[in-house]
């Protein structure tokens, strides 16, 4: 008996550990960081506690549910690729049906926390984010246009916006520089891993730019929108929503992030780990620097 109710448990901890891998964690923790950067520029200081468990709640399940139907719906293609096959789907760990209706209740619980708790201006670009990345990047765009990296990128820029008018229940130019920093950001970020898995991706006949216009043209272009990141990633302070710190800290951490680019453009090698891995890094302590300077 004791073997069997052992057995249970590690099969409960692994089916646990399956559906929390659908989210995403990693993302769903760059959302919350960003959306908790919206509210406390908005707020200029930390905002009610009660609005921000409930606003990074309802932003956090949109991120994961958005997460799960987005390999729902790449189950074929994620079966194709080395770097995806072992995700719960294509493991058959998680069954479609499940993986569907767990997507689902996700957002839709997401929606519901968002326009009881918030307002009906933070519930819709939560409810725009879900939808462009579901409906417009997964089943639209992706297996059509390398577009669909910079265009789907509107829905990973939209995190700090959520944050931003759940706090003012309007918009502003602050949110849209946020914006426009993510927006700018996504494309390199993505094209990175693009590049190291360029063969991969052709061979599930997903046309992301490596595919169609080739390595050396994917790392220019890389190159192109690192550059235009780095005078964006300055524009809170210009503009007055934060201080001299954080001008020089955003200064280094993207003129850091440009030479970097730049040695990997000039790299024989298509493996840009180390790139990748600062990007996400680059991206989290920008907003966080930005929050602890904040001109108030």
């Amino acid at each position: 008996m004791a073997v069997k109710a052992l057995v249970k448990m590690v099969t409960l901890s692994g089916t646990i550990k399956d559906y929390i891998l659908l989210t995403k964690p990693g993302i769903v923790l760059l959302v919350l960081i960003t959306t908790l950067t919206g509210m406390y520029i908005a707020q200029r200081g930390f905002p009610p506690t009660d609005l921000v468990f409930w606003t990074l709640l309802g932003t956090g399940l949109a991120s994961a549910g958005s997460a799960v139907l987005n390999q729902y719906f790449d189950r074929d293609l994620d079966m194709l690729m080395e770097r995806t096959k072992t995700r719960p789907i294509p493991l058959g760990s998680v069954s479609p049906s499940n993986a569907f209706w767990f997507g689902v209740i996700l957002l839709s619980l997401s929606f519901l926390i968002m326009f009881f708790f918030t307002n009906p201006i933070a519930t819709f670009f939560t409810a725009l984010a879900s939808f462009s990345y579901v409906s417009v990047y997964t089943l639209t765009l992706k297996r059509k246009s390398p577009l669909a990296t910079e265009i789907g990128g509107i829905s990973g820029a939209l995190p700090p916006v959520i944050g931003y008018t759940a706090i003012t229940g309007n918009l502003g130019f602050e949110p849209l520089v946020l914006f426009l920093i993510m927006f700018i950001w996504q494309p390199p970020h993505f094209w990175v891993l693009a590049i190291k898995y360029a063969q991969d991706y052709k061979k599930a006949g997903i046309p992301t730019l490596p595919v169609v216009k080739g390595i050396e043209h994917t790392k220019l272009k890389t190159l192109l929108y690192t550059s235009a990141l780095l005078p964006m990633s300055l524009l809170p302070y210009f503009y007055g929503m934060a201080g001299e710190i954080y001008f020089i800290l955003a200064s280094l951490l993207s003129s850091f992030y440009l030479l970097l680019t730049l040695r990997f453009v000039f790299s024989k090698k298509p493996n840009g780990g180390f790139l990748f891995f600062y990007s996400v890094i680059y991206l989290a302590l920008l907003f966080t620097v930005m929050v602890l300077d904040l001109r108030r």
